[in-house]
């Protein structure tokens, strides 16, 4: 009974918490993307990895933790050579022991991914991967400013199978500027024929500070409107869950049993570090973020401080507001009575009237305690969530 009451303690000290890794330097910078990335070349990459590890480290000191799942995204990981790779995770093998059941996912790029990165990422426990494929066709991929081809997609995927990786993801996005439904078609059917555990779909999402905006708003370029990337979305649904890969949040598919660990501790509203520049994470009561450019990062770290440029305190009806709309991104949505004992109180004395409004509207349904979107609602999410804000 005593050795019990010892795990327990320890278990209390040291709370699983999930870990995002930021590797923010790519090797070509996309005309869409607003990540927090820097061009690899010239970059101080080593003394990056180096101050990484001690935030890892500074932080352990304010507050132990186990990982429960890690996620190494970017900018692009694998743009980091071989040995950079090997520093980078023999570095987090030593700050974050894990158990070899957990889910280690790296982000990385057609094209740069090669048999000796993937040995390193073997040797070191990642089983799982996530490929930025986009689409298919050489032509869009480079309006959109990608460096890979689609050969480059098959080469990679060859040697990550040789390599012996078996959960893999390829993130695809539609709505792009010149693509049409049988364009988007072809990069469907070349998609499910690979096969693969999980796919993300997302939409092309204008970003400030992009070439995309900037084109946008000079008139030199048209993206497809709203009707278009609707059916380009229900083209997705269809194609994906005749192949046996079901949705489970509103972009993501997978084989049952496979579904992205990480990213449904987002989903549910559970708390994580963010490590590196730019980084956000939520711990307790606090959503906070790192300082983006490089050496902003790097000299808080130097002097023995965490890099963190803001933190946002939440309120109660913040995290009601949070608990509602990113759960409602599932396809089983928000177990009412599980937001009832996490937040002691009564589900329907918050948001009661906006519930039945939403249902009465066949914008959700309400089956076996589960609150979840209607198929209606898939396509207007957005609109649905903005219910779910409470003025203060």
């Amino acid at each position: 009974m005593e050795e019990k009451k010892i795990i327990l303690s320890q278990s209390l000290i040291q709370p699983k918490i999930s870990a995002y890794i930021h590797i923010p330097f790519c090797e070509h910078l996309c005309y869409y993307c607003d990540f927090n990335k820097f061009f690899l070349e010239g970059q101080p990459v080593d003394e990056y990895i180096q101050a990484l590890l001690k935030e890892i480290r500074l932080a352990k000191q304010q507050q132990p933790f186990d990982v429960s799942t890690l996620y190494i995204g970017g900018g692009t990981p694998t743009a980091l050579s071989a040995k950079q790779l090997d520093v980078l995770l023999a570095g987090l093998q030593k700050e974050l022991p894990r158990d070899n059941a957990m889910e280690y996912t790296v982000e990385a790029n057609p094209g740069d991914l090669t048999a000796d990165k993937l040995a390193v990422l073997k040797n070191y426990g990642v089983n799982r991967l996530s490929l930025g494929v986009q689409t298919f066709d050489d032509r869009l991929l480079k309006k959109i400013g990608r460096k890979h081809s689609a050969q480059d997609v098959y080469d990679t995927l060859k040697l990550i199978d040789q390599a012996g990786f078996t959960n893999v993801s390829i993130d695809l996005i539609y709505a792009l500027p010149g693509q049409s439904k049988e364009n988007f078609q072809q990069t469907l059917d070349q998609a499910v024929a690979l096969d693969l555990p999980h796919y993300s779909l997302y939409s092309l999402i204008l970003e400030n500070k992009t070439r995309f905006m900037n084109w946008v708003r000079q008139g030199r370029l048209a993206m497809p409107d709203d009707d278009l990337a609707a059916d380009m979305f229900e083209m997705a649904l269809t194609s994906l869950e005749k192949a046996g890969k079901m949705q489970y949040e509103i972009s993501n598919f997978s084989v049952p049993g496979l579904e992205s660990q990480h990213n449904l501790m987002y989903w549910n509203n559970e708390q994580y570090f963010g490590f590196g520049a730019g980084a956000s994470g939520f711990l307790r009561d606090i959503r906070y973020r790192n300082f983006g450019p490089i050496p902003h990062y790097l000299n808080p770290i130097a002097e023995n401080k965490l890099p963190i440029l803001e933190k946002e305190k939440l309120t109660t009806k913040n995290h009601w507001e949070e608990e509602m709309f990113l759960g409602l991104r599932k396809k089983q949505g928000v177990f009412l009575q599980h937001f009832s004992k996490k937040f002691g109180v009564d589900y329907w004395s918050v948001y009661g009237d906006v519930t039945k409004k939403l249902i009465n509207d066949k914008l959700l349904v309400l089956e076996d305690g589960w609150l979840k979107l209607t198929p209606r609602s898939l396509f207007i999410g957005n609109l649905v969530f903005e219910e779910f804000l409470l003025s203060e």
